[in-house]
């Protein structure tokens, strides 16, 4: 299988060019990115990139406080709706697509089928989001209303095998002041839900808070989680066929990949289920689970069948630290073992939705702080590296955009765009425009390390050795700041090292064990040559015993990376 490169685009932001926004503002006056922005150009311009696979968030449709009833779409009340775009993860009908969108709402499937083949043309696969864990509070489907949940529900009952949701009997809904996008002076009706519903986030009362998700209310995957969260499987709860066949009508898009939301939050017994009757249909289908529970990593890939899972508690968390806390770079050693041999199946990232940009004053403040933790990512294993759009250009996610506030994060709420990234997409996708040095420079790093890293065959489908535990010696490496690995397969043998230092270049001597050569095949009567893939440096003529006994002379810059190949 060869490496997995995602790319993560916000779909109603992407092509939203408008420069001026009003805060809060509505479609009519902020604008919003189209299906069809993604054009064979911008397509192209992602490929480029070093892309196999694009992620198109907020795809399904979801509550909103725009108007569609002209098209059957009932409005959400504001009340029960986080922002004026509305959150991509309350879902309101699984069946349908954000009519936003679309330049033409009646069309609005038609488009998303032409947007996958679109993106087959350009040798892109897609990934979109399944959200299973919650729904809008207001779901209603309008293409299959007879597959509406809740439907036959009991609503006397906390919990029935049987229901769709999880009640609080005899209690109406109470919402607090604050909650919604309900702007001043807005008239609409009073939103009323009797009983309450537990809310996305199991809040098992009908009390949510204003950090609650209370815009989504919680499904009923057959837990009893008022009572021991005791399992009722026998007979398979009605939700889960619900589920599968939802997953199928979006594989039978020809979409290639599913991100699951909040996976942990849903049985692993549902995943074994639901992956296997979706793989019999669909073999080629990834299935990529949002988890951030250690202890159920090895549950939700080997029972549940999942892919790939984040790697948002172990890597990307150790990487931020390193970057912003000056954590020492030997605590990655600790993220790969950690995991107990599932290394290839973790996505890397350093952005998403969810996260901080680098270059808000947040996290970084200094995209260039987190080259070295990008190297790391992209080349650690075989697994899948991701690139939140606008990471490329170093967007600092300033500024108040709505409901999101301001956070660090591109909001996921809002009418808005991300102005950084808009400087290349408004000036014809990399023709130059108005993008200063330092913007081209990473972008052309990034290019770099992504194309690299998906071609290179010792990165994509290579053996991984951790070269830290053999170099704690005088003139070996500061560990701090130096982490170093080998990749390899076959005759492709690279020696990947970084220097997390922001200040100050690091020399050293790095030793390789002699028994490592063996298992890369290599003749160890061989003098070694070492040659930096992203630069002119070069070590030559180095005999395995001066590398394995005394180590090899490196000289990295502050902030450095180097993968030499090892010939």
């Amino acid at each position: 299988m060869k490496k997995i490169s995602i790319y993560q685009v916000m779909t109603r932001l992407f092509g939203n060019k408008n420069e001026k926004f009003v805060v809060n503002g509505n479609l009519a006056q902020n604008g919003v990115g189209k299906m069809n922005d993604f054009t064979n150009k911008a397509l192209q311009s992602i490929k480029k990139l070093g892309i196999t696979h694009i992620w198109y968030t907020g795809i399904i449709e979801h509550a909103t406080c725009e108007s569609y009833e002209d098209y059957n779409i009932k409005m959400q009340n504001p009340s029960v709706v986080k922002g004026r775009a509305g959150s991509p993860y309350a879902i309101t009908d699984y069946y349908d697509v954000n009519p936003y969108l679309a330049d033409k709402v009646s069309n609005r499937m038609k488009e998303f089928e032409q947007l996958v083949e679109r993106t087959h043309k350009n040798r892109l696969k897609v990934i979109i989001d399944f959200v299973p864990n919650h729904v809008a509070r207001q779901y209603n489907s309008d293409v299959y209303p007879d597959k509406d949940f809740g439907i036959n529900d009991d609503t006397n009952l906390a919990f029935l095998p049987n229901n769709d949701f999880y009640y609080i009997p005899n209690e109406p809904l109470h919402l607090a002041a604050g909650m919604g996008s309900l702007l001043e002076g807005e008239l609409v009706a009073e939103y009323s839900e009797f009983p309450a519903k537990a809310t996305g986030n199991d809040q098992f009362n009908a009390y949510p808070s204003i950090n609650d998700w209370y815009e989504t209310v919680k499904l009923n995957y057959g837990v009893d989680y008022g009572n021991g969260s005791t399992k009722h499987f026998e007979p398979i709860p009605p939700l889960w066929n619900k589920m599968v066949d939802i997953l199928k009508y979006w594989c039978s898009k020809n979409v290639d990949g599913i991100r699951c939301d909040m996976a942990e939050m849903v049985p692993v017994e549902f995943w074994t289920y639901a992956i296997s009757k979706v793989k019999n249909e669909y073999p080629e289908i990834v299935f990529i689970a949002e988890v951030y529970n250690p202890d159920e990593y090895h549950n939700y890939i080997k029972q549940g069948g999942f892919d790939y899972l984040y790697d948002k508690v172990g890597l990307y968390d150790s990487l931020r630290n390193i970057i912003c806390h000056d954590a020492p770079a030997t605590d990655i050693t600790r993220c790969w073992q950690d995991l107990g041999g599932i290394d290839s199946q973790m996505l890397r990232f350093l952005e998403n939705h969810d996260e901080q940009r680098i270059a808000s004053k947040h996290f970084a403040s200094n995209p260039n702080y987190a080259l070295p933790a990008m190297v790391v990512s992209a080349t650690l294993n075989t697994g899948p590296v991701m690139t939140y759009f606008g990471q490329e250009f170093a967007e600092p996610a300033k500024g108040v955009s709505g409901y999101s506030g301001e956070d660090g994060r591109t909001t996921i709420f809002d009418f808005y765009s991300v102005p950084e990234f808009n400087k290349w997409m408004n000036r014809g996708m990399f023709d130059g425009g108005n993008l200063s040095e330092e913007q081209i420079k990473l972008y052309k790093y990034y290019s770099k390390l992504l194309n690299f890293s998906i071609s290179s065959k010792a990165i994509s489908q290579g053996k991984f050795y951790d070269l830290m535990w053999v170099n704690h010696f005088d003139g070996g490496p500061n560990t701090n700041y130096i982490y170093s690995y080998l990749r390899y397969s076959g005759d492709d043998r690279l020696l990947v090292v970084v220097n997390f230092n922001k200040n100050e270049s690091q020399q050293f001597k790095l030793k390789i064990p002699e028994h490592v050569f063996v298992d890369m095949n290599c003749d160890v009567t061989n003098i070694f040559t070492f040659k930096d893939e992203f630069s002119e440096v070069e070590i030559k003529e180095v005999s395995l015993k001066q590398i394995a006994d005394d180590g090899i002379d490196i000289r990295i810059s502050a902030l450095g990376s180097c993968i030499f190949k090892i010939s």
